[in-house]
């Protein structure tokens, strides 16, 4: 799950809960470091790939959890457009 404090369509504040092995964590703490600042749109821009690139890379049967926090970002800023 993330949360997201929008300001002027930037993303102010981020925070996320996650329960689950390591790569899920640093996944979804790489994906709030790399959202944060962003504005929604630049946000929704930020890929698996992105991710992993910036954790320097994850062990092969670990790629997956790279969409995890991709994912829950996307799902975030859609409700928070949707609540608009």
């Amino acid at each position: 799950m993330i949360y997201i404090k929008v300001k002027d369509n930037r993303i102010e504040k981020i925070s996320y809960l996650v329960f689950g092995c390591c790569a899920a964590i640093a996944t979804s703490s790489m994906t709030s470091v790399l959202a944060k600042g962003k504005t929604l749109e630049e946000a929704e821009k930020i890929s698996d790939e992105d991710i992993s690139v910036a954790l320097g890379g994850l062990p092969e049967m670990k790629e997956h959890c790279s969409n995890i926090g991709v994912s829950a970002l996307r799902n975030v800023i859609k409700n928070y457009k949707n609540s608009k």
